[in-house]
């Protein structure tokens, strides 16, 4: 019995959502160049990727908020320099994504959940213009049923809205679900929903250990998850 089969009482769940920027994708060399390049066209110092990998996850609006403060505490930004530097934000990260990588044990464990039959979708913080086109890009375009970006519902995590929206749409109970995040924003989305949530280590969570939030499991490779005791079949 593996670590998944333990979570769901020897049984495997009928849908595994996940989380994307820092969960499947490592994301942020292509966000901090095009963070920079926002900074610099408005004639400020760039943030560097260190700074930007604490920044991340709660969608590109309070990325570029966080940017412009240089700071991750953003509520001087005003509204309207936050809305010049997003649209200049948006057009430095279209295109191409030459910078971002897809995690190592990614495609084991999507290959394995879908081999079995648990249907799988992305929930993103993410606009949803980057989202299908970043995925078909980098490989994993044609395992997931359902997209959520960060503007598809009203809603974004660490709000539930989205794990109920996807949940619905697939037929299941939040007892047959499984959400799989990296940050505070996944552990608490999952949790307002009522579903285990996994994290994974090697994410953002803003500079902390994503142990504390507490999650049902922590991972250093999503290929733990689904592994037998004698390895990965």
């Amino acid at each position: 019995m593996n670590r998944l089969q333990r979570l769901f009482d020897g049984e495997l769940p009928r849908l595994a959502m996940f989380d994307l920027d820092g969960t499947l994708m490592d994301s942020v060399p292509d966000l901090a160049a095009a963070v920079d390049r926002m900074l610099m066209l408005l004639g400020r110092q760039p943030a560097g990727i260190e700074r930007v990998r604490d920044w991340v996850g709660n969608g590109s609006r309070v990325l570029v908020r966080r940017a412009l403060a240089g700071h991750y505490e953003h509520a001087g930004v005003g509204e309207d320099e936050t809305d010049a530097a997003l649209a200049l934000f948006m057009q430095a990260y279209a295109g191409a994504h030459e910078l971002t990588s897809v995690y190592p044990g990614v495609v084991d464990c999507l290959d394995w959940l879908r081999e079995r039959g648990v249907a799988l979708a992305v929930i993103t913080n993410k606009p949803s213009q980057f989202v299908a086109p970043l995925l078909e890009e980098k490989g994993l375009g044609g395992y997931f049923r359902w997209l959520v970006g960060g503007d598809t519902l009203p809603q974004q995590k660490p709000d539930p809205a989205a794990l109920h929206w996807v949940m619905q749409q697939a037929g299941v109970t939040a007892a047959e679900a499984l959400f799989v995040g990296d940050s505070r924003n996944d552990v608490l989305a999952a949790r307002a929903a009522g579903v285990p949530c996994v994290a994974v280590s090697y994410g953002y969570n803003h500079g902390r250990p994503i142990d504390e939030e507490e999650p049902e499991l922590v991972l250093d490779d999503l290929r733990q998850l689904v592994a037998s005791p004698e390895g990965l079949r």
